[in-house]
């Protein structure tokens, strides 16, 4: 389809394990429209975030292909898949993966920086503000509660206006009240940048927020799954 911004073709992920070779994904097809937002889920071992991490050339593919935005990730090299992926991915993980001697501003600007955006700092400030950090933007992660973690991660992913944004498990280390509140942050953010969001995700109240869910089992598409 015109419209399909991640395309996955008959995909398997085998990685090396003590005891030999192990299969992690198998024969995964699938396609995603632009603009979609699309839940995984499945219980632990699945294969949803190895499946999130092909997405985003994280992880590379043992065979199969995987399209983004019609380019064969497999096909590019190291420095092209950074860039890329700088230039038309979000990701944000369930570890907030923020760097500590930084303040949020800086967390948020930095990539921005590396992308060579000219107004990487005001769009920094842009961002932390939409997510309800407009008070904090000079602290350092040991100064904030996880919660307050998770939104400078959420705007760090947001500000270079992806065309994908993939989370995975983004409230899993989050009580029940701030774990609401990212889940609407992620979706205002799919909303206001028009973005294709794609998340892993045990609650089962996020994934029903997703206009399509595909539950995988085994490391397989669970075909029988409503």
């Amino acid at each position: 389809m015109a419209d399909t911004i991640l395309d996955l073709s008959d995909v398997t992920l085998t990685l090396k394990g003590n005891a030999g070779p192990v299969g992690i994904l198998h024969g995964i097809t699938l396609a995603v429209a632009r603009g979609e937002t699309l839940g995984l889920i499945g219980p632990s071992g699945s294969g949803k975030s190895s499946l999130l991490m092909l997405m985003g050339g994280l992880e590379r593919a043992t065979s199969g292909r995987v399209h983004a935005l019609g380019h064969d990730l497999s096909a590019l090299g190291e420095d092209a898949l950074a860039r890329f992926r700088r230039q038309h991915m979000g990701v944000v993980f369930q570890s907030f993966h923020l760097i500590p001697t930084m303040t949020a501003l800086e967390n948020v600007a930095t990539p921005l920086e590396l992308a060579g955006a000219p107004d990487a700092f005001d769009r920094a400030a842009e961002e932390l503000r939409a997510v309800g950090l407009g008070a904090r933007l000079e602290h350092y992660p040991a100064q904030m509660s996880g919660g307050e973690q998770q939104r400078v991660a959420l705007a760090r992913a947001a500000a270079p206006r992806p065309d994908i944004l993939l989370a995975d498990e983004p409230t899993g280390n989050l009580d029940g009240a701030n774990g609401a509140a990212i889940m609407d942050l992620l979706f205002g953010l799919r909303d206001r940048h028009g973005a294709t969001l794609v998340l892993v995700t045990h609650a089962r109240e996020l994934a029903a927020r997703c206009d399509r869910v595909v539950r995988l089992r085994d490391g397989r598409i669970d075909e029988g799954a409503a």
